[in-house]
């Protein structure tokens, strides 16, 4: 089986395996789904992006997936590129 997470996140093309909404909202489900067996929903999510197209979608899609399992989140918007790891886009932190 290949590894999906790298050093600093998932990498790829948009709309190519492993970035797609696919993907994301199966990844988003499964953070919620450990943050709350872990805390019972203390903590939140925040989700940030860069300014790229892609960012856009796949922070709806991490969006949905977050909801659909109860998790509570906060969406920062577009984030420098410090303040995320290089060349992830968007990128999740769990957040009390």
């Amino acid at each position: 089986m290949n590894q999906l997470f790298g050093t600093d996140g998932i990498h790829g093309v948009a709309n190519e395996y492993p970035i797609t909404p696919e993907v994301a909202l199966r990844i988003a489900r499964a953070v919620a789904r450990v943050l709350h067996a872990k805390d019972r929903g203390r903590h939140k999510v925040a989700i940030g992006k860069d300014t790229r197209a892609c960012g856009y979608m796949l922070e709806t899609t991490l969006t949905s997936g977050l909801v659909s399992e109860g998790a509570r989140f906060l969406l920062t918007g577009p984030v420098p590129a410090s303040k995320s790891a290089p060349s992830t886009n968007p990128a999740i932190w769990p957040i009390q």
